[in-house]
């Protein structure tokens, strides 16, 4: 299995509105597109996404829904150079964009804003990847050995550099231990207080790519992962499985 996460999907209310704000702000571009009679994908990325960086995909259903944000999906991560914390931030408000919680607010070691729909960005220095790529997607779990068991038994992955131990929480970040720095990982926020959360549907699943989807599959019932929708129910296009959480996570073959 190869592991390395593909894409990160979003549901969006506007499709046309999203599209403009993260072509304008974060200078993505469109990378692909998917036409269906109830709904469209669009993925996109900046034009120099490395070619095992992670892509973004808006999914605009049709018929006018709105979603629920729910708070067991905390944000996505995208990169900017070490120096240019500020400046990028400074970029955004000049533009526009939703004053959320500013450098200072932050130690002057991230800072986030909005989309429209109100999914939460983190800005992140990085020396690596390109400008506003993804760097990671997190997630918040309810137990966090369970968790990591997860990611760690399900996917082969590795916790990688990062972890966050604090008063009231901790930050773990896993993905498979031979992935560029480039690629997306996995950020997996444990509350120590017990809460429990809401799932909602404004967010959608994080994809990880394998090499053969059938063989892949076999893996993850092996490992009694959940099989919530497998390969023959997607015409074998691709499967999905879920955490121990309920965040549904994708498997893709990508040429």
């Amino acid at each position: 299995m190869d592991g390395t996460f593909d894409h990160v999907m979003i549901r969006v209310e506007d499709l046309e509105e999203s599209l403009d704000w993260y072509q304008t702000h974060l200078n993505y571009e469109e990378k692909g597109r998917w036409e269906a009679d109830t709904f469209t994908n669009v993925f996109l990325g900046p034009e120099d996404v490395h070619e095992d960086g992670a892509l973004l995909e808006l999914t605009y259903n049709h018929d006018d829904r709105t979603y629920d944000l729910g708070d067991a999906w905390g944000h996505i991560a995208v990169r900017v150079p070490e120096d240019a914390l500020q400046e990028s931030y400074d970029q955004l408000m000049a533009e526009g964009v939703e004053d959320y919680r500013d450098p200072e607010s932050c130690g002057n070691r991230y800072a986030f804003v909005k989309d429209p729909d109100g999914h939460e960005i983190e800005i992140v220095k990085r020396d690596h990847g390109a400008k506003w790529s993804i760097d990671h997607t997190m997630i918040r779990v309810e137990d966090a050995d369970e968790a990591l068991g997860y990611w760690t038994r399900k996917f082969e992955y590795t916790e990688v550099p990062g972890r966050w131990e604090a008063d009231s929480f901790s930050n773990y970040f896993v993905a498979p231990e031979d992935a560029p720095e480039e690629a997306m990982k996995i950020e997996l926020t444990y509350n120590y207080d017990g809460r429990e959360y809401t799932m909602g549907d404004g967010w959608g699943h994080v994809a990880v790519r394998v090499d053969d989807l059938d063989d892949a599959w076999d893996d993850l019932m092996t490992r009694e992962a959940p099989d919530y929708r497998d390969p023959e129910s997607c015409d074998h296009n691709y499967a999905f499985t879920k955490d121990q959480d309920g965040h549904e996570v994708e498997l893709v073959t990508r040429d």
